[in-house]
């Protein structure tokens, strides 16, 4: 009957026979969050069923006996964001409300201490205290936070402060985190300092075909064979909204047809409304015509999206796109994203865009060219340390998170070097700051120079620390580069020969390096392999300097070499 349908708008209540269950990932969802101070993460485009997850998380919370309260930052005022302050109040205030406690902001909040700290101790001190069971924290839609560098910037790293927290205290325990979003987050964040690096990943996968054959056995349609299945997943994938909506519309039409007593058989009927619905899905008289002109109208309000976009449109196969772009686009479900590259999601985008003036408004070819112009003089200006020239602490940590998941998909090594020039405190302060700053650029330089490879990435670390990101490369391969590194600075000979360092061996500058190297894997992440490369730099360090020293932490052993 048509009125035990379910129009596919919000999220698919608990007790629908139309949900698809997307285990194991779904399963593994709600089993997380039986452990102590745990953090899921997870992330899909727009109308992926994130908040269809998200009411089942909650209900096994519920079912454990455990308390659960739900911020949609969606709901936020945009005051809300105008400083982190308020935001963390307003957070606060929230949680307590849905707790059904007294806010008592007052008793808490020192503004000596600051709005992060007062936040932690409200937490852990009243709002965890109040309760006798663990808190499942479901934190929907943070991808608005996301737009707010300056509330990114320190409620990201808080977040992770909260989950390390519960390593060590009974208390922060009971506190279980899920963070919900639908695109990457690309402001630069300390692997110490993001969220999202640890706890479980969840990544919402489209519908495969048994799962689209089965919604339409419960839309109440006769599909025996695989053709109809095909077909409507040749025009939208996977997708589970737009596959739900053409089900849900077939299924009234093939009601409406039966009451009528029309006599072809159900296959044939349901043949006959696939072909006629998929003929005008990418028309303004399709089913998905206000999805559509909503995806047109975001697009278009961004020009440089738009040009973005008519590429991936162009081209048959994948395109390279700047990654905030192609992050964009794949927030709102048109790409699909693979490595570096991305790829149209579906024929229904090819279809409808195609009509589409996506770059109207006398937003020329020409003018989009001197944009990407711009904005790669921009990104480079974000991403380049501006004494040294070479890549700043934001570059690497980007870089980093890129080729760790590239290395772990191809199950292939990755090194990190960590350098720190040596004594250099002392040298800056015999020969002052201006000799101070023309030695760093020469030393990051001269490591530049020892890279010889398009995918090595040299960044400056952070004061006179420089890091070598080196994708593919084993625990030789890194050493060879690290020495040549060490030989390359040695030869700057830049003169050091200060009279307050008896010790010192050399009369010119030299350097110190460490060295970590590893095939990534379930067991280890970037953040591992950060720590093993600087605990190798300091022991260079402490077994006199000038040296390179692999890191014993990880997969493989060598010795300083001097």
């Amino acid at each position: 009957m048509v009125a035990d349908l379910e129009f596919p708008g919000g999220p698919i209540p608990l007790d629908s026979r139309f949900y698809i269950d997307r285990s194991p990932v779904e399963a593994r969802a709600c089993a997380e969050i039986s452990k102590p101070g745990s953090l899921i993460r997870i992330k899909a485009p727009r109308k992926m069923g994130k908040s269809s997850l998200m009411l089942r998380i909650i209900q096994a919370a519920v079912d454990r006996g455990y308390r659960t309260v739900t911020v949609d930052f969606q709901q936020a005022d945009e005051a809300v964001f105008a400083t982190l302050d308020k935001f963390l109040r307003w957070l606060s205030v929230n949680v307590a409300r849905q707790l059904k406690l007294e806010p008592n902001l007052d008793e808490f909040w020192d503004e000596d201490m600051g709005s992060k700290v007062s936040c932690s101790l409200y937490f852990e001190n009243y709002l965890l205290e109040q309760i006798d069971s663990p808190l499942v924290l479901v934190l929907n839609e943070v991808n608005r936070v996301f737009e707010r560098a300056n509330i990114a910037q320190e409620f990201l790293p808080l977040l992770r402060f909260w989950y390390e927290q519960a390593r060590q205290s009974e208390t922060w325990e009971k506190l279980r985190i899920a963070v919900i979003h639908s695109t990457e987050i690309y402001i630069a964040l300390s692997l110490n300092q993001s969220p999202f690096n640890v706890g479980l990943p969840i990544k919402l996968s489209e519908f495969s075909a048994e799962q689209v054959q089965e919604l339409a056995r419960r839309h109440g349609l006769n599909w025996n064979d695989s053709y109809p299945v095909e077909q409507l997943m040749q025009m939208v994938g996977g997708h589970p909204y737009l596959v739900h909506l053409a089900l849900y519309h077939l299924a009234i039409l093939q009601q409406n047809r039966l009451s009528v007593g029309e006599n072809e058989s159900g296959e044939e009927l349901g043949r006959a409304e696939l072909e006629e619905l998929l003929k005008a899905a990418p028309t303004q008289s399709g089913i998905y015509s206000d999805y559509l002109r909503n995806q047109s109208i975001a697009i278009q309000q961004q020009p440089e999206l738009a040009w973005a976009f008519q590429q991936v449109l162009d081209v048959k196969n994948s395109i390279h796109l700047e990654p905030l772009m192609a992050y964009q686009l794949d927030s709102m479900g048109l790409v699909k994203l693979a490595g570096n590259n991305c790829s149209l999601s579906c024929e229904l985008y090819r279809l409808y865009f195609q009509e589409q003036n996506l770059c109207e408004d006398g937003f020329s070819a020409v003018g989009f060219e001197e944009l990407q112009q711009e904005n790669e003089r921009l990104l480079a200006l974000v991403n380049v340390d501006e004494l040294t020239q070479i890549g700043n602490r934001r570059h690497f940590d980007s870089c980093l998170r890129a080729e760790w998941k590239h290395n772990a998909r191809d199950e292939s090594p990755i090194s990190l070097i960590l350098c720190d020039i040596d004594y250099f405190k002392i040298y800056n302060d015999t020969y002052g700051h201006q000799a101070g700053d023309s030695c760093l650029r020469s030393v990051a330089q001269a490591i530049r120079r020892s890279l010889q490879r398009p995918a090595d990435v040299a960044a400056r670390y952070g004061g006179e620390e420089f890091a070598i990101v080196l994708p593919q490369t084993d625990a030789a391969g890194a050493l060879l580069v690290a020495e040549r590194i060490k030989a390359k600075v040695k030869a700057l000979n830049i003169v050091f020969n200060p009279s307050s360092v008896e010790c010192l061996p050399n009369s010119v500058v030299t350097i110190s390096l460490g060295i970590a190297s590893v095939v990534p894997g379930p067991e280890n992440d970037a953040a591992t392999l950060v720590l093993a490369a600087d605990e190798a730099l300091y022991d260079s360090k402490r077994h006199g300097r000038d040296r390179s020293t692999m890191s014993t932490l990880l997969n493989f052993r060598f010795a300083a070499v001097n």
